[in-house]
C-alpha cells in the first residue's frame, strides 16, 4: 500500500499520448487496489479563463499573455495541491508551453511550490510519430511544425524538468511512448507510481 498524497507530475509534448498512457496505467493499478486520481492541470485553468471569457477552447490558452498565464497557473496550483493532501494525485500538464513569444514554463517556481511533486514524469517518443500522431487528430487546433521543432520541445522539456527537480528534490522519469508499444510506457508509469 502506498502512502497517501503523492503527487506525479506527468508531462510531454502535444501529440504524444501522456494523458493514454495516464489513462492505462491509472486502469491497472486500480485493477490493483492502487487509488489515483489524475487532474489535468491545463482544464483547471481552462475552465478559470473561460469563466472569464478570456478564451473559447483548450489551444487559445497559449496564446494568452503571460501575466494572465501566470495567475491562471497560479489558480490551478492552489487548488490542486488542495486535493492532493489526502489523496494520490497523477497531474497531466506540459512541462513546457510553446507560445508565441517562445517557450513558457508549465511549471514555474510559484507552481511548484503549491505542489511540491515527488516525481516528474515526461513521456516522449520520436518526433516523427508525435508529428503523423498530430496530423491524425482533427479533434485538436494545432499550429504546424514540423519534426525538428518536436525535437526542440521535447529537450526543452529535459532542461527545464532537471530545474524542477533542482528546486524540489524530486525524481524526473523519462518513459516513452512508441508507436505499437503502448504497452511499455504503461508499464514504465506504473512502476513510477507503486
Amino acid at each position: 500500500m502506498i502512502e497517501l498524497g503523492k503527487k506525479v507530475v506527468v508531462t510531454g509534448v502535444p501529440g504524444v499520448g501522456k494523458t493514454t498512457v495516464i489513462n492505462g496505467a491509472m486502469e491497472r493499478l486500480a485493477a490493483e487496489g492502487v487509488a489515483y486520481e489524475a487532474v489535468n492541470f491545463g482544464t483547471f485553468m481552462f475552465d478559470v479563463a473561460r469563466k472569464e471569457s478570456l478564451v473559447s477552447n483548450r489551444d487559445e490558452m497559449r496564446k494568452l499573455g503571460k501575466d494572465v498565464q501566470k495567475r491562471l497557473q497560479q489558480a490551478a496550483a492552489s487548488e490542486i495541491a488542495a486535493m492532493s493532501a489526502d489523496a494520490n494525485i497523477i497531474i497531466d500538464t506540459h512541462s513546457s508551453v510553446k507560445t508565441p513569444a517562445g517557450f513558457l514554463a508549465g511549471l514555474p517556481e510559484w507552481v511548484l511550490r503549491e505542489l511540491m511533486p515527488d516525481v516528474v514524469v515526461l513521456v516522449e517518443t520520436d518526433p516523427d510519430q508525435i508529428l503523423m500522431r498530430r496530423l491524425g487528430d482533427a479533434s485538436r487546433v494545432r499550429d504546424m511544425e514540423g519534426a525538428r521543432a518536436i525535437a526542440e520541445h521535447q529537450e526543452f522539456n529535459r532542461a527545464v524538468s532537471a530545474a524542477y527537480a533542482m528546486y524540489t528534490g524530486c525524481t524526473i522519469k523519462i518513459v516513452r511512448n512508441e508507436n505499437f508499444l503502448l504497452e511499455r510506457g504503461i508499464d514504465d508509469l506504473v512502476d513510477v507510481l507503486r
